[in-house]
């Protein structure tokens, strides 16, 4: 490990203790809500600007604003993706970014905090209780409601699917709302949603159409990641090798990262694009989305494409994608056959994604 990256760990462990024990003392189980059009504003914070990490409040953004349909909601979070993932979110407001290197944008971040206190809110929630900058925020903020993202052990304890980061905040507030007189909630908690109008699927399709001139059933691969979840060339070698043996009715196509980096060595036909939404476009017209875990593999599951996860060291239970045939895997667990095995019932389930019903 670096040394930069050693002093960022211990000054998130030292935030995390500092801030942990914000907003536990207070009490709001006898303030009752009388009626909920009275919510008007809210403010959710995840202050984190990685695109799977965006990608993953999509549920609760979805959550709140069912609950409370005529709310505005602001965004507190870092970075320039934000507006991009939710432009087609009717109910954001403002999207309140945090510049991503602070200490060089000074007048900036500083602007960011007096925003959120000039600004009344009826609810402040804070995603991710671990989040020292999301607490603090919430803490700051000039809200009525103040929720602090803190987990619920009745929960975690008849919700097998709690430890998944996009849902426990969607539990954890609907257990809060509890406390503030709402009925409990048992409904499905939403997929992950990159809302794509039918003109940004539609241009996908000219895409994957001008790439093949066939009309083919399509597969896309994403064979980067970062890290040691990054799995090997000769790894990826065997299996795109496999791939084509078994499904040569199909495309395959390799969706490349921002590194132009491809483990295969570009032996696929590929794709790549700065902009999030046309990427997402291209993998909504696919029958098939597979890749490890990474900020592309949710974008893959907030387009409804059925989506394989490949985990080599990342918790699946935390991060694997889910709904619309989704699954996760242990790659060290794995053999062909199984590969095969789950490919061959995705395809052949016969449930087209969300949006090529919509074309």
């Amino acid at each position: 490990m670096s040394v930069v990256a050693k002093i960022n760990n211990f000054r998130r462990s030292l935030m995390r203790n500092l801030t942990k024990n914000i907003g536990k003392a207070r009490s709001q189980e006898d303030i009752i809500l009388v009626d909920k059009k009275d919510i008007k504003r809210i403010l959710i914070c995840r202050p984190n600007g990685r695109l799977g990490n965006l990608l993953l409040i999509t549920p609760l953004v979805q959550e709140v604003t069912e609950i409370f349909p005529n709310c505005k909601v602001d965004l507190f979070v870092k970075g320039t993706l934000s507006p991009i993932i939710f432009e087609n979110y009717k109910n954001i407001d403002k999207i309140i970014d945090l510049p991503k290197k602070p200490f060089k944008s000074l007048l900036k971040y500083m602007n960011v905090w007096i925003s959120i206190k000039r600004q009344n809110y009826d609810i402040a929630i804070n995603v991710d209780q671990n989040s020292s900058s999301g607490r603090l925020a919430v803490q700051f903020s000039n809200a009525k409601y103040k929720f602090y993202g803190d987990s619920n052990e009745e929960t975690q304890l008849v919700k097998n699917d709690y430890e998944h980061i996009a849902k426990y905040p969607v539990y954890n507030f609907r257990h809060y709302l509890t406390k503030l007189r709402f009925p409990k909630s048992n409904k499905i908690i939403p997929p992950l949603d990159l809302k794509l109008s039918s003109s940004e699927i539609a241009e996908g399709k000219k895409i994957l159409n001008e790439l093949f001139h066939n009309d083919k059933r399509t597969i896309c691969i994403f064979t980067f990641a970062t890290g040691e979840k990054c799995l090997s060339e000769e790894w990826w070698g065997n299996f795109y090798t496999k791939l084509k043996e078994e499904y040569k009715n199909y495309n395959i196509i390799e969706i490349l990262p921002v590194e132009n980096v491809s483990q295969i060595a570009f032996k696929a036909p590929s794709f790549y694009s700065k902009d999030i939404r046309e990427i997402g476009s291209v993998i909504a017209n696919a029958d098939l989305f597979i890749g490890a875990d990474s900020g592309i593999m949710h974008l893959a599951s907030a387009v409804q494409t059925p989506t394989i996860g490949l985990f080599s060291v990342s918790n699946i239970k935390k991060y694997e994608p889910y709904d619309n045939c989704s699954v996760a895997v242990d790659v060290n667990l794995y053999t062909k056959q199984d590969y095969l095995k789950t490919i061959n019932s995705i395809l052949n389930n016969g449930k087209l994604n969300s949006y090529s019903d919509a074309i």
